[in-house]
């Protein structure tokens, strides 16, 4: 233990030597349940992000109808399932966690967790910044179980230094609960029903460990640690960021490649472009992967501003502390579009834009409450192809529009993450927001399968024609050594069109993209090459959003 006693030390200095102890006794229980493998991303490695209930057919389990889904449609274009959490919950789709050591019986079991592991590989999710106020931990905690003392946080509402803590919602950050008869503010970083856990309390650190190691002995590749940049609460701080959360993630990562070094831990943290990447800490202690948050919205201000400068110079900007590290590149997820990210990159007038196109096209606006208590767009709840493009204008255009920017997402090095409503080119479910209330429903429908298998099957359908070219690009991405994670992007301009140059030890691949209204001229580029993407004419113009891959002859 040797390897992490400087981080437990810095953690937990009073509890150093029993929770070395207990961290030891974890790794030795599961290293006899881990198979161990080499830590290893590759070319392939491409993630579909679904609900384990995103699509249905009759009475069956949910996670066999997922498996049939992406069996049937997607194997030669994925070979990993991010299944968002499939535990028992009580709010948040899933996000307000119950048990974090049981399938959700709605979903199925872990035997249909095993069997889609059979053929896909699997990412989790850790929701380990809170969990569900009807979980045996919280009622443990409020009854006075010695269990679970310490497990929450208690505090003050009328403290002075709480409006100092960095808020991603507008509602409460502490919530009333009768602890033993007596009222108590809780902390509720996300909604009165997702208490956060007091990671000052080294048993949490031990809990949520051991819940870490037990996704990986029921097959998790990939663990995404969710809203993780919150874990640690220290007065007088933005409660964001802090050193301890760091040391924390650094400690997991070190604990879990002592049994299980080919896990990805990728962290999810929705903020600026500056402070998402700290997780990537030095590059070989903390995340291996995080979500490159800024593409989705700055892809989609390109699209509407008919410019990419923006995009090109942020582009080249991009740093990656190691060749062991890469970003997760995705454009839809089941959150919002998130506009904090991009602060510092466009101006609020240009932000202020991608939200009224958001609410022009049938999607909402959700804010976050500031320190000096004014509000701000916090994120676009929106579908992306309706993000994109008008729900009134024709197929045709919106496919291209839409598939412009997805084609630039699977060019960007690092890992592409397709959600599912992407992949089958959905659209707003306007009623899911009306009849709940929740402004993220807009884009989490569920896929009805023998609805989705009709459609798919009609040429002149939209699910058909982003499904089709969505099947192309992702067979076509796969054989390329260039598309490798960790192989170099090199990105340019030149007015609207936008160039990424993807480069292995043995070949090029160029991607042209043509973010305007307007034909561009290509032949300078064009010379010498050959068209990966065969189903697209190379001609001395490219047509407005239209894209191209070329191959060095």
């Amino acid at each position: 233990m040797d390897i992490i006693k400087q981080h437990i030390e810095f953690l937990y200095p009073e509890q150093l030597n029993e929770t070395l102890s207990a961290i030891a006794k974890l790794v030795e229980e599961y290293s006899d349940l881990i198979e161990k493998k080499d830590f290893l991303l590759s070319k392939e490695d491409v993630i579909l992000i679904a609900y384990a209930d995103s699509f249905i057919q009759g009475d069956e389990p949910n996670l066999t109808s997922l498996k049939k889904v992406c069996s049937t449609h997607l194997k030669s274009m994925i070979n990993t399932i991010h299944i968002l959490p499939f535990y028992p919950f009580t709010s948040d789709d899933g996000f307000s966690v119950v048990d974090y050591k049981e399938v959700n019986p709605e979903f199925g079991t872990w035997k249909e967790v095993l069997e889609l592991n059979q053929e896909f590989q699997l990412m989790f999710d850790a929701v380990i910044n809170h969990i569900s106020k009807s979980s045996d931990w919280f009622q443990g905690f409020l009854s006075g179980d010695k269990n679970y003392d310490q497990f929450f946080i208690e505090a003050n509402p009328n403290h002075p230094d709480l409006h100092r803590v960095t808020r991603p919602r507008t509602l409460p950050l502490l919530h009333p609960f009768l602890k033993q008869g007596q009222e108590k503010y809780i902390w509720t970083t996300f909604s009165e029903d997702q208490i956060d856990l007091n990671y000052e309390n080294p048993q949490v650190f031990l809990r949520v460990l051991e819940v870490l190691l037990f996704y990986i002995s029921k097959g998790a590749k990939f663990i995404r640690l969710d809203a993780i940049a919150f874990m640690w609460k220290k007065l007088g701080t933005t409660c964001i960021h802090l050193d301890e959360t760091h040391e924390i993630i650094i400690a997991y990562r070190k604990i879990i490649e002592q049994i299980a070094p080919q896990v990805v831990l990728i962290t999810e943290t929705n903020v600026p472009h500056p402070e998402n990447i700290s997780y990537f800490g030095d590059g070989l202690n903390e995340a291996h992967m995080i979500y490159n948050f800024s593409l989705p919205p700055l892809l989609a201000y390109s699209l509407h501003a008919r410019e990419v400068d923006t995009l090109s110079n942020w582009a080249q900007s991009l740093k990656l502390p190691s060749d062991k590290t890469c970003f997760f590149n995705f454009t839809a997820s089941h959150d919002g579009i998130g506009v904090r990210p991009l602060q510092g990159i466009v101006s609020d007038e240009q932000i202020s834009m991608l939200a009224n196109k958001a609410e022009c096209h049938g999607g909402f606006v959700s804010y976050k409450s500031n320190p000096d208590g004014s509000k701000t767009p916090y994120e676009l709840n929106c579908n992306y192809m309706d993000l994109l493009s008008s729900p009134e204008e024709s197929i045709a255009y919106r496919a291209k529009r839409f598939m412009l920017t997805q084609a630039v997402m699977l060019s960007f090095n690092g890992v592409p993450g397709v959600y599912y409503h992407s992949v089958f080119g959905s659209e707003n479910d306007v009623e899911a927001v009306k009849a709940s209330g929740i402004n993220r429903r807009i884009n989490r429908a569920k896929i009805q399968v023998d609805d989705l298998n009709r459609e798919l099957e009609g040429k002149s359908s939209l699910r058909y024609r982003v499904y089709s070219e969505y099947k192309k690009l992702l067979e076509l991405r796969q054989q390329e050594d260039a598309f490798h994670p960790f192989s170099q992007a090199l990105f340019s301009n030149k007015d609207a069109l936008f160039i990424i140059e993807r480069k292995s030890e043995s070949e090029s691949v160029y991607c042209l993209f043509n973010f305007s209204d307007k034909a561009i001229n290509i032949e300078s580029h064009t010379s010498n090459k050959v068209n990966m993407t065969y189903w697209k004419p190379v001609e001395t113009q490219l047509e407005p959003y239209a894209y191209l891959w070329l191959k060095s002859v």
